[in-house]
């Protein structure tokens, strides 16, 4: 069994759920998922300079409505439960949880309490965080002992 601890800011599209799951090929895997709510992730100029970036202006626009704090517990909470469900539809085990502080700390808690194999980071590009290598996935491969992949979450406008 093959054992991949899954950092994520959002629920998991079907897209996601296909290629994390197909990546060992039909080796099977459990997943143990992480969640940090985006708005606890980046602060507002970071993701409005990401939107910019991606040519998305209306959300840039918008990042003053993304949910932060305690507000985005309940939105974290029920995007993790959608994944779990959809990780378990696909024939994997998966547990999980909503990470609120220092995701990094709990990433690496986790990777050694389960023994991971490997870490696959999957969110939205971050670009000013990539460039300066703060992002998860770039901070983790310094900490966590295991391989880590760092994958782009597909838009729910790429299920239509």
């Amino acid at each position: 069994m093959f054992t991949s601890v899954l950092m994520i800011e959002k629920a998991l599209t079907s897209a996601d759920v296909e290629f994390v799951t197909t990546l060992h090929g039909d080796e099977p895997i459990t997943f143990h998922v992480l969640l940090q709510p985006r708005g606890d992730q980046a602060d507002r100029l970071l993701r409005a300079i990401d939107d910019v970036a991606l040519g998305e202006l209306d959300e840039a626009a918008r990042e003053g409505e993304t949910p932060e704090g305690q507000d985005a517990t309940g939105p974290g909470e029920q995007a993790l439960q959608v994944s779990l469900v959809a990780l378990r539809a696909a024939g994997c085990e998966a547990t999980g949880r909503l990470i609120e502080d220092h995701p990094l700390d709990a990433l690496k808690s986790l990777v050694d309490d389960v023994d991971a194999d490997e870490v696959i980071v999957l969110t939205d590009p971050h670009y000013v965080e990539e460039f300066f290598h703060r992002d998860w996935a770039s901070r983790a491969r310094h900490k966590v002992g295991v391989p880590v992949l760092k994958l782009f979450s597909h838009s729910l406008a790429d299920e239509a």
